[in-house]
């Protein structure tokens, strides 16, 4: 199946392991946290935290840094910016379990994402990382939960990654086929669009 054509935003993102050291303005900081804050949440409880760590910031970098897994340390210290999106778990209107506080954060950073984008910033978002450290590190209380780490920048230069990091930056973005993610009627069952 061939790729549907969809906004230049959406086929223009990814997830790259090489930055310049090129410095994200506070101004376009702002921008991409704005982008962020009007994502649609579930009752309208905006349950996303941000605690941003830039690389001026030695103290918060390099705890950020020591979150993440040792694999992810190695490329991810060249980024100019950390962002830790967090969930707030309970409700606010009658402080009961959020099942929907993940999805809705996600809906945040997918907005951010798109954002940094347009602005020609490439993130990529860590689900390798320590929880427990970044608890500590960044004093976040028990009723929010760490979600991931993201690692921002303006796009490098990918020879200089190891011979591993830089063939998977070279291959082509693969996504499964819309046929195996779009049902009909009932589960598992070809979904009736028309095919491309």
């Amino acid at each position: 199946m061939k790729n549907v054509p969809v906004h230049e935003l959406i086929s223009k993102r990814r997830s790259t392991r090489a930055f310049s050291d090129r410095t994200i303005s506070d101004e376009t900081l702002l921008q991409l946290f704005e982008a962020a804050r009007w994502a649609p949440s579930s009752f309208n409880e905006q349950p996303w935290r941000f605690i941003l760590a830039r690389r001026s910031d030695t103290r918060a970098f390099e705890a950020m840094l020591d979150c993440l897994n040792e694999s992810n340390r190695s490329w991810a210290q060249h980024g100019n910016v950390f962002i830790l999106p967090v969930a707030k778990l309970f409700t606010t209107h009658n402080h009961y379990h959020n099942r929907h506080a993940f999805h809705d954060v996600g809906l945040a950073v997918a907005n951010l994402s798109l954002e940094a984008t347009a602005h020609d910033i490439y993130l990529h978002q860590l689900g390798g990382f320590h929880i427990d450290k970044a608890r500590e590190h960044f004093a976040i209380p028990d009723e929010y939960e760490p979600v991931s780490i993201i690692v921002l920048g303006y796009a490098g230069d990918i020879s200089g990654l190891p011979d591993n990091l830089r063939q998977r930056e070279e291959k082509p973005r693969q996504r499964l086929p819309l046929e195996q993610l779009v049902y009909s009627e009932k589960f598992g069952q070809s979904n009736d669009l028309p095919q491309q």
